[in-house]
């Protein structure tokens, strides 16, 4: 829970960082912040893939576990 967490403070980090680049012409300041919502958006997918990997795991075990 508190990796989701993590990865939406560096998503909205990013984010605002991403805008102050964008208002103040830095294109750096910009680029980071771009980089930084990316990858937080990233983590997350990979988390929630992960989480969908345990839930088809879990229920393979329990329809195992029905036959037997």
């Amino acid at each position: 829970m508190s990796e989701d967490i993590n990865n939406k403070i560096d998503e909205v980090t990013g984010a605002a960082k991403q805008a102050f680049g964008s208002l103040t012409g830095d294109k750096k300041t910009e680029t980071e912040g771009l980089v930084e919502k990316t990858l937080s958006k990233a983590k997350e997918a990979v988390g929630d893939a992960k989480d969908a990997v345990d839930g088809v795991v879990a229920g393979i075990k329990n329809a195992k576990g029905d036959k037997e």
